[in-house]
């Protein structure tokens, strides 16, 4: 298209381009909702739910809910659906013009519009109205401008209220406002001055497990000569496009002397991160002694890396990053490693496993316990934030790859997609769900900086291609009972960095990707979600029936730590204070999950109801908190397993998987089985564990009815494959 809108979007692009504004209009005060016809009471209708250029709108049966349903009304005039503009093609005025979508901008009249009180949608530019062409009545209907006529296809009623604006001010894009809780370094500043804030952060977040505060501490491109010693809530990462653009000489490390009994136990050392840094330990060896939520990712270590600090230690994940030494897993229970380079590894308890990863142990479970698979079928890795050769900030979104080993970055540069951080609306505090939402209907991802933001309305992602990345464990609570965030059935969404925590009024589900029924097939571009952690209470004293639902197809999880608390503040954590049903229901086909942590949940831990399912590394412990048996039957079975697969799924494969019992409000609790799987040739589990911690209460049976009891007498059991 070479026409007066080409070249207006040109200059506007242009002109907004050192804004780092490109192609999506700033987000304005604005109303969201259907707009139905007259005519025939059907809803104007994202056409397949492109978002392309130049794709017609349609007519169609209203639906409930329906995100290609949805539009904005923005005070600045356009009309937007999914992020883009309703607009005249080739700018023509003339009756029967077609009308189409386009990128937004805010100086072509041909996508200001204009809802009189009678019902006439006129476009400014032409001074003709919205018309469903030929008065057609069927689905699939399309519309034209034509002189106003007062008919009935020319009439429509808008069903929505107005919403808060977020801030129109331009992002700065060499000098972002990333809000109080992000500080970035500079190698100009003095090694004292860094290291002066690393300590301040850790000293106030060493044992704030359950406080609310949220920091990012990401380094520019340089050399730094300090330590950082990460602690709760604490993102340390570079801002280089590859790890080796951020280098620091000393450790960036997790220790468990914070611990009270001096043990040096590991076990609670969640939430916080370490990302695209190369660090030289100047004695060879650093430490990242965690258990969940403590993602190790993009990450050159010029030395050897203890995982564990002589206490128990219980689950990891590492990925994208190269160890030149060893790893030592020491006291951890469980670890995942994925496309990772290692100098070599040592150590095993129960579970460790890696997937294409250079240099891992061969494949021996149970003796050792270790699960090696070649290579990762399909994944892209976590967005990131960096600052190219300009200084100016952009956001990198990997490609997908398949069938890898190995780093993306071992060959220089990754492949993937720059983002401008003016494509981004920037999340701080003040930010409310109208305000994030106003932002997503206009086109905007999202980039969310370090805190706590209550929700009073559900988050809702309905562009093909959003970016929603959190900084510093940035977390959402819904409240009042709503749904945390929903994203629709569409292409290529990545959701990273986040942390849903479940509000105190019991709340249906905290994240779906997909609404129910969703059915298309999105396996040139799935879905992501990198580091997306659940808290059902512990903080305060949350309920939520499920966690996380999966309803669309080739969605790709990438570590998740789904947990209902078993510890926490005063008054947030019993079997009837923190209730949650659900950790995780997968109902879409070909979803894959790596790193997969589901804990504590009172029913099924874990449901699978999609074929074609793959999970490699799954961690997992039976609630602690059943008052008795009769509290914890499914039906006339003892307990719920940690993992469902469908009675009707055909095809379903895992790799190392353990799921552990410590009923210690009474040990005399009993689960059936670990793991309930129909029995047929598609099903396949390989390398599972079980293990009564402590003794503590009894698992009968590994999968279905296969594999020795574990419990006081007996307290780990490992099986090669099943059912």
């Amino acid at each position: 298209m070479r026409s007066r809108k080409f070249m207006a979007g040109a200059i506007m692009a242009c002109a907004v381009g050192a804004l780092g504004l490109v192609g999506v209009t700033t987000a304005f005060a604005s109303s969201s909702g259907t707009l139905v016809s007259s005519l025939n009471g059907k809803c104007l209708d994202v056409t397949d739910g492109s978002t392309a250029n130049g794709n017609q709108p349609q007519m169609w049966t209203c639906t409930p809910g329906n995100p290609n349903q949805q539009w904005t009304l923005a005070d600045n005039g356009s009309v937007q659906g999914r992020g883009k503009c309703l607009d005249i093609a080739n700018n023509s005025t003339a009756n029967g013009a077609v009308v189409h979508f386009w990128d937004c901008y805010d100086t072509v009249a041909t996508q200001k519009w204009t809802l009189s009180a009678a019902g006439d949608l006129v476009n400014n530019a032409a001074g003709k109205c919205l018309d469903v062409k030929d008065n057609n009545t069927a689905d699939g209907a399309k519309l034209q401008i034509w002189d106003c006529a007062g008919t009935a296809n020319q009439k429509w009623t808008f069903s929505g209220g107005t919403t808060t604006p977020p801030t129109t001010v331009p992002t700065n894009p060499t000098n972002p406002d990333l809000g109080p809780n992000v500080t970035v370094f500079d190698p100009s500043m003095s090694a004292s001055t860094v290291q002066s804030k690393l300590t301040s952060v850790f000293n106030a977040q060493v044992s704030n497990q359950f406080g609310d505060a949220r920091y990012a501490l990401l380094f520019k491109p340089g050399t730094y000569n300090v330590d950082a010693n990460v602690g709760f809530f604490t993102q340390v990462a570079g801002l280089g496009l590859t790890p080796d653009q951020v280098t620091i000489n000393g450790h960036v490390h997790v220790e468990a002397d914070w611990w009270p009994d001096g043990s040096q136990n590991a076990t609670q050392n969640f939430w916080r991160s370490a990302e695209g840094l190369s660090v030289t330990p100047g004695d060879g060896l650093d430490r990242w002694a965690v258990s969940q939520a403590a993602p190790y990712r993009r990450m050159h270590l010029r030395g050897s890396l203890a995982l564990s600090d002589g206490g128990w230690s219980s689950g990891g994940f590492i990925a994208d990053s190269k160890i030149d030494g060893q790893i030592q897993s020491g006291t951890q229970q469980q670890f995942l490693t994925r496309n990772t380079q290692m100098g070599s590894w040592t150590g095993s308890n129960w579970n460790q496993v890696f997937v294409g990863d250079p240099g891992a142990p061969a494949q021996s479970f149970p003796s050792p316990p270790y699960t090696t698979v070649a290579s990762a079928p399909v994944i892209a890795e976590k967005p990131y934030l960096y600052v190219d050769g300009t200084g100016t900030y952009q956001v990198f979104v990997p490609a997908l790859r398949s069938d890898t080993s190995g780093t993306t970055w071992a060959s220089g540069s990754p492949a993937g997609t720059s983002l401008p951080i003016g494509t981004f609306y920037v999340v701080k505090s003040g930010d409310t769900a109208a305000t994030i939402n106003a932002a997503l209907a206009a086109g905007k991802n999202l980039l969310v900086t370090p805190g706590v933001y209550h929700l009073n309305q559900t988050l809702n992602v309905t562009r093909a291609g959003t970016v929603v990345l959190g900084l510093g464990l940035a977390t959402f609570v819904p409240d009042g009972g709503v749904d945390a965030m929903h994203i629709a059935d569409v292409d290529g969404v990545r959701l990273a960095g986040l942390l849903f925590d479940a509000g105190t009024t019991n709340s249906n589900i905290l994240l779906q990707v997909g609404p129910a029924g969703s059915n298309a097939s999105h396996a040139a571009n799935p879905t992501l979600l990198s580091d997306v952690f659940v808290r059902i209470g512990g903080a305060i004293a949350g309920k939520a029936t499920e966690s996380v639902e999966i309803n669309s197809n080739n969605v790709i999880g990438d570590h998740a730590w789904i947990w209902r608390a078993d510890h926490g503040n005063d008054g947030t954590v019993g079997w009837t204070i923190n209730t949650a049903r659900n950790g995780l229901i997968v109902n879409g086909q070909n979803v894959t999950f790596y790193g997969l942590f589901v804990e504590h949940y009172q029913q099924y831990q874990t449901i699978w109801n999609g074929n074609g399912g793959r999970t490699y590394f799954y961690q997992n412990e039976m609630p602690y908190d059943p008052p008795n048996q009769a509290a914890y039957l499914n039906g006339s079975t003892q307990g719920w397993a940690a993992y469902k697969v469908g009675d009707s799924v055909t095809s379903h494969e895992a790799w190392g998987l353990g799921s552990y019992c410590y009923f210690n409000v009474n040990s005399s609790v009993v689960n059936a089985h670990a793991f309930e799987v129909p029995a047929n040739s598609g099903v396949k589990f390989h390398d599972l564990v079980t293990v009564s911690l402590g003794g503590t209460g009894t698992i009968s049976h590994v999968i279905n009815n296969t594999g020795a009891a574990v419990n006081s007498g007996h307290q780990v059991t490992s099986i090669v494959s099943g059912p």
